[in-house]
This record gives structure tokens, C-alpha cells and sequence, in this order.
């Protein structure tokens, strides 16, 4: 190639590549933005899949949407990280809507509600059974864009400073329990309180409270309940599954290149897989740990169980008939279930029980 042809060719790749760079730059801007959490610092699976989140979103951008997570408290207090991103006073959280629960009940439904999901059902619901849709439908109205971030499977039944025999021994009650569940266990006789994670210990220590449910072993005993209430009690009625979100604010949103919005709800299905494993390969250790260590591991009585049951499908339907999207999204919940129970009873179910009791036979 002659000289001048050279330099000529040179030249065209030069103005192809200063034209191609701003608008490179333009689809991938440098951001910054705050997530509150709902949660402390020192929980490693449901504050830690904040971080995850985040680590997630600045390894695909090469560092240029940054989000930097907080714990409950340090710039928001943890029950009302909803609100603040739906006030725009942060960019995001990432947190259990169900703290929101006053605003509105149908809240509750987007995290857990009693008695009716377990995490692979309602994960199914969420992503093939038009469960986010639903969600988000009804988070337009709070001015969020949501994504589940998160799950804690079923949950222990709580933490008790005396022991439950009968429903009569329910009455009475102070308990810490956040969302739907502390109206319905209100019906048989418990005085529910809401409280954030880091404040149960103290109100168990004081007395303030008799009776405290988180999340369930690993996390429990993070917490260290086990040394302020000796009865540890299960199922947990109240959260079957517990759906955690990653919320935006519609806004900012709205602000994002489609690249980035792509990558965030992709952060946010990593964190809901990632936050799964983590409790089901820690949460056995820890239940060995807290009961070689005295905590005493007690079923909820049948009778107790039955007594909260007929209270929450009994208030599911005095809510129904007021509330619309509550409706909506709790019909379409149940009927999800009810066919995931269908096949599951044959497959999963059936499968497990016979493990569990094969390998108790043979250890």
C-alpha cells in the first residue's frame, strides 16, 4: 500500500473510532447510587447478598455503575427502607416489602404471608406463574421497580421464653412478629410487636418481649437468641418462604441505559439463587450447634397450629373483600400452589421422606 493510501485509511479509522467512542460512552455512564438494607451488617446471608448484588453489578460494568450498600440504621432505619426509595431519598434497598405492611397489606403477600408458600413454589409463581408481574403492578403505585433478591426458605417458628403446649398458652404473648403474621396470630390472643432485626435480643433480654422469630438457625444464632429464650420452636407458620426484593426507584429507574437495567435484574436473580444456597448449607450445622449447646428444639402442638391456620384463611378473605390487589395477587398465589402441590406430593415430597427415613434406618 502506497504511502498516501496509507495515511488515508488511517485517517477514516481514526474518525471511525472518535465517533464510536462517546456513544459508547453515553450507553455505559459512570453511576453511583446508595442501597439500604433492611438488615445489619452482621447477618452474611441476607445483608451479605446485598453485597453480592453489588459486586455482581460493578464486575459487569467494569466498575461504572457502582452501588454501595449500607446496613439497617446507618442511613435509613431498617423498617423503612421501602419507603425511602419510594420517596427517591435513596436510589435502592434491598429489603422484605412486608416491613411496609401498614401502608398496605397486599405488602405482606410480596414477601410471605402465612400458610402459603414454600421457596420453590413461590418461586415458581414469581417467574413462570406471573407472580412478578402481579408485584410489580402493585408497586407501580409506591413509584418502585422490584425484583426478587432473595429467598430464607421456611423459617423456624421462633424463639420462646416458656413453653407451648396448648393454644391457650399463646394468649397473651408478647411476640415480635413482622407483617401479615402478627395480625393473624393477634386473632388468638398474641399482642404482636415489629420490631427490626438488631432490636429483638435486647427487648428478649429486658423482657420486654416473650417471644421473638428472625429467620431461622444460622442467623438466629448470629443473633444470639439462644441465650435469652430456651425454647426454639418449628415450623415456621408465618413464612413458608420469605421473599427478599431489590427495589429501585421508578425514577432513577427510568434514568438507567437499557444495558444497566439488564444487568440489575440479573444481579438481583443471582442474589435470589445465591441467598437460597447459603441457608441451606449453613442452617444444619447451626441447629447441631444451638441444640449440643441447650437450646431445647420443640414442634408447635398440632392444636396451635390449627388454631393460627383457621385465623389466617379467615382473614385472608375479610381482606379480600376490601382490597383488590390483595385479592388479585393472593388468588393468584393460591392457585399457583395448589397446582405446584399436585405434582409436588408425588415427586419432591414423596422423594424426601423417603430419604429421610431410609437414611435414619441405616445411621
Amino acid at each position: 500500500m502506497k504511502r498516501r493510501q496509507f495515511l488515508k485509511v488511517a485517517a477514516v479509522g481514526a474518525a471511525t473510532t472518535a465517533v464510536a467512542a462517546p456513544a459508547i460512552a453515553q450507553s455505559s455512564p459512570q453511576i453511583r447510587w446508595r442501597l439500604t438494607s433492611g438488615f445489619p451488617k452482621s447477618l452474611d446471608t441476607i445483608y451479605g447478598t446485598a453485597e453480592l448484588i453489588a459486586k455482581y453489578v460493578s464486575d459487569m460494568t467494569d466498575g461504572r455503575f457502582v452501588i454501595q450498600p449500607f446496613g439497617a440504621g446507618e442511613i435509613i432505619p431498617g423498617l423503612e427502607s421501602v419507603d425511602a426509595v419510594s420517596r427517591g431519598t435513596v436510589e435502592m434497598s434491598h429489603t422484605a416489602a412486608f416491613y411496609n405492611f401498614g401502608r398496605d397489606p397486599t405488602f405482606g403477600l410480596a414477601t410471605s404471608v402465612p400458610f402459603l408458600m414454600g421457596q420453590r413454589s413461590q418461586n415458581a409463581w414469581l417467574y413462570q406463574g406471573g407472580g412478578n408481574g402481579i408485584i410489580q403492578d402493585f408497586f407501580n403505585a409506591a413509584s418502585i421497580v422490584a425484583f426478587p433478591a432473595g429467598n430464607t426458605g421456611t423459617q423456624m417458628g421462633g424463639w420462646f421464653r416458656r413453653e407451648i403446649r396448648t393454644l391457650e398458652d399463646m394468649r397473651g404473648l408478647r411476640m415480635r412478629i413482622g407483617g401479615f403474621s402478627g395480625r393473624v396470630i393477634q386473632r388468638v390472643g398474641v399482642v404482636p410487636q415489629q420490631l427490626a432485626g438488631g432490636d429483638i435480643y435486647p427487648a428478649l433480654e429486658r423482657g420486654t418481649i416473650d417471644a421473638g422469630e428472625w429467620v431461622g438457625a444460622y442467623d438466629d444464632e448470629k443473633l444470639g437468641f439462644q441465650r435469652v429464650a430456651p425454647f426454639y420452636y418449628y415450623p415456621g407458620w408465618q413464612e413458608g418462604s420469605s421473599v427478599l426484593h431489590l427495589m429501585t426507584n421508578q425514577a432513577k429507574w427510568n434514568e438507567l441505559p437499557a444495558g444497566y437495567k439488564a444487568i440489575l435484574e440479573a444481579a438481583a436473580a443471582y442474589g435470589n439463587s445465591q441467598m437460597m444456597a447459603m441457608y441451606d448449607a449453613r442452617n444444619a450445622a447451626a441447629l447441631r450447634r444451638l441444640v449440643g449447646a441447650g437450646t431445647q428444639l420443640r414442634p408447635f402442638p398440632t392444636e396451635v397450629l390449627d388454631g393460627i391456620y383457621r385465623e389466617a384463611i379467615a382473614l385472608y378473605a375479610e381482606v379480600s373483600a376490601q382490597n383488590a390487589p390483595f385479592k388479585r395477587m393472593y388468588d393468584s398465589a393460591v392457585a399457583f400452589r395448589n397446582e405446584f402441590y399436585l405434582y409436588n406430593q408425588i415427586s419432591d415430597y414423596s422423594f424426601d421422606t423417603y430419604m429421610m427415613r431410609a437414611i435414619r434406618q441405616r445411621t
